[in-house]
């Protein structure tokens, strides 16, 4: 029988917010595909992926990583990724201000800024664009919206920064915490059109602080929503610094249906990479066993 350090961290989040919870398993004994794939499901309903976190391959990374949804391997987790790195940096008192990850999307680099910020922040994988002309009255069919809820000055497209999210501009915040959208019908359009996740935005805030009111939902992932996102809103970032809607000044993202207590997501532009950051929350520690 195997023993693994496991841990539910809640991501973005101090405890104000509902965060995001993730999985994390320190695997420093052998663990096959299928055996990680085992404890991702059985953690289904629990946390939407779990984060198995390994020792480097060389020299060229500090850790190396990989994410499951209870479905499938999944190249990239924001969430995770954010939860991992500041449970391990806030547990090291030598940790360094910059480490690297490798990931399926590459070797990212982890800036620490938990004695400033409270906060890691994590170079988003390089973004692929996808051509616009999305069918604005298909999507609010799918997304169980009235077509005028969807934004005539802004345009529905899809960016990769880790998985391809469909980004869907909304034109007020009610409209964007009160969509019900309905799992299998999102689900369904996301494999017809190539999409994993779906993210619905607006300018429209419930705190001045912040930017831009978000949801994020991803049915190919093997669930609905997830309530706090890296890769989901730095696929949004990008598409706001490529379109000339951002100038790369630091701004903060509220997310999540509740309207009152959002969950926060701090991005920053650096190196023409989208950096998200954000805090997290240990809420079970103990053994796996396997």
């Amino acid at each position: 029988m195997k023993s693994l350090l496991f841990k539910k961290i809640d991501a973005f989040t101090d405890g104000r917010s509902c965060g995001n919870p993730a999985g994390a398993v320190y695997a420093d004994t052998d663990i096959t595909d299928g055996e990680m794939q085992r404890i991702a499901y059985e953690l289904r309903g629990f946390v939407s992926e779990t984060v198995f976190v390994f020792p480097p391959d060389d020299g060229t990374h500090d850790y190396r990583l990989r994410y499951f949804s209870c479905e499938r391997e999944v190249p990239f987790c924001g969430h995770g990724t954010i939860a991992v790195m500041y449970d391990l940096l806030s547990r090291d008192a030598s940790a360094s201000q910059f480490v690297r990850i490798s990931t399926m999307k590459g070797i990212l680099t982890v800036e620490n800024r938990i004695a400033d910020e409270n906060a890691v922040y994590i170079a988003a994988p390089e973004p692929a664009y996808f051509d616009n002309g999305f069918d604005t009255e298909e999507l609010a069919c799918a997304m169980n919206l009235s077509p005028d809820r969807i934004s005539a000055s802004r345009p529905v497209t899809m960016v990769n920064a880790g998985q391809n999210v469909l980004i869907i501009p909304l034109e007020t915040i009610d409209d964007v915490t009160g969509a019900s959208p309905d799992y299998e019908t999102i689900r369904a359009h996301c494999l017809a059109h190539n999409a994993e996740v779906i993210n619905i935005w607006t300018p429209d805030t419930q705190h001045r602080a912040n930017r831009y009111r978000t949801r994020v939902f991803a049915p190919t992932f093997g669930y609905l929503e997830d309530p706090a996102t890296g890769s989901g809103n730095a696929s949004l970032a990008y598409h706001l610094k490529q379109s000339g809607e951002w100038d790369g000044t630091p701004f903060s993202i509220e997310q999540g249906a509740d309207r009152v207590n959002p969950n926060i997501i701090k991005v920053i532009w650096k190196d023409d990479r989208v950096y998200f950051g954000g805090c997290a929350m240990v809420k079970i520690e103990g053994n796996y066993f396997l």
